[in-house]
């Protein structure tokens, strides 16, 4: 088979930038490059104007309260969702999250008589536990999933360590193992990138900086980061952290960053689209810090790592399998003092950090393009035997 027409269905894509959004948005461009005509499927955002390479469908939504600036897609009420699906004959497809888009990828599997495959990446529990506060609808929402996962044909999981999540949440079936990539090349000369972020963020040398990239949301342990700051501040005044990003929880960090006395320390940037300048702003970075206890296989720290900044992440951490203390990268305990230690530690050695940084290049870097040449041949051998 030589052309194969596939639809990856997501709840959320661009202008809505995560993890997932990127692992789409990369999955999109190289099959749509190397394997046949690729369509993403994902809810309607306002004002949005999609121009990409490949072709993405929009179907109706409504803004969500508790987590925007995510929507709660609604396909089933979309006419003209049912129309354009019927006139795309896709020959496989693969949901990234089990809701309306994963529920529609399934519907339409079924429909048009095609194998299905589903990515599992995220900690539902941590997000209904936020919102509902009933742990019996939390546990029947959690086995709603579970029951998703266990209706497909292929179950995918970004990393190891997510299969234990996915566990525990009681799926027992068989899954595969398939990693994430990075759209940024490791670089082994960064200076003229270091210089670009030092200039944008107005921070020459000379001045250690922290970094954290990603969502502004209370499940990445981001009020705990802050709350290690003044340690980090009292051994290394002069050092900043720099947060870019958006979310629910910005305004909340910022009033907390001030109330601890440190907010003229503590920058908040906008988040960055354009990935040039965020390769940029993580060579700038002297060092990664990603303490989330909620994420599974974080895109953040490699891409940190292509551009030579090492991360600190927390023992035990789902995020942090991939990281081997002192080697490429830094594992702290879960306290605020211990973690502060971590990173002032490793500011203080410079030479250490240095290795540690090239190690984090040399193994967690693994570009798209690399990625999907594997998810190209995954496909076409569940079509082969689909077929069969």
């Amino acid at each position: 088979m030589e052309r194969v027409t596939t639809g990856l269905f997501n709840d959320s894509f661009v202008p809505i930038m995560d993890g997932v959004t990127l692992t789409v948005k990369n999955y999109a461009y190289w099959l749509n490059r190397t394997l046949g005509p690729t369509y993403v499927v994902t809810p309607y955002v306002p004002k949005q104007e999609d121009k990409e390479a490949y072709k993405v469908i929009r179907y109706a939504s409504i803004s969500t309260v508790v987590r925007p600036p995510y929507r709660i897609g609604l396909p089933d009420i979309d006419l003209k969702l049912m129309y354009q699906l019927k006139n795309h004959d896709f020959d496989i497809v693969h949901a990234h999250s089990p809701f309306s888009a994963g529920l529609l990828a399934k519907k339409v599997a079924k429909e048009q008589h095609i194998p299905m495959v589903a990515t599992f990446h995220s900690k539902y529990r941590d997000d209904f536990e936020r919102v509902v506060h009933f742990k019996p609808i939390v546990s029947e929402q959690v086995k709603r999933i579970v029951d998703f996962y266990y209706s497909v044909d292929h179950v995918w999981v970004p990393q190891e360590s997510v299969a234990v999540t996915l566990r525990e949440y009681g799926y027992k079936g068989p899954y595969e193992v398939v990693e994430n990539g990075i759209d940024m090349k490791p670089v082994e000369d960064i200076s003229p990138f270091r210089k670009a972020g030092a200039d944008h963020l107005g921070l020459p040398e000379g001045i250690p900086v922290g970094l954290y990239v990603g969502q502004h949301i209370l499940e990445k342990n981001l009020e705990f980061l802050i709350r290690s700051l003044p340690a980090i501040m009292a051994k290394l005044p002069d050092f900043r952290m720099v947060f870019v990003g958006r979310g629910y929880a910005k305004p909340q960090l910022q009033e907390l960053a001030e109330k601890l006395g440190i907010g003229d320390k503590v920058i908040f940037h906008e988040v960055v689209y354009d990935r040039d300048l965020l390769q940029s702003i993580y060579a700038r970075a002297d060092i990664f810090l990603f303490p989330s206890l909620y994420d599974n296989a974080p895109l953040v720290v490699r891409e940190a790592a292509a551009m030579k900044t090492p991360a600190v992440l927390l023992k035990g951490a789902t995020a942090a399998e991939v990281i081997c203390d002192g080697e490429n990268g830094y594992l702290s305990e879960n306290d605020c003092g211990a973690f502060a230690e971590k990173v002032v530690n490793a500011l203080n050695d410079a030479s250490g950090r240095a290795q540690i940084a090239s190690n984090a290049q040399k193994t967690l870097c693994r570009t798209w393009e690399d990625v999907v040449r594997e998810v190209k041949g995954k496909y076409l051998a569940i079509l082969s035997r689909w077929a069969r």
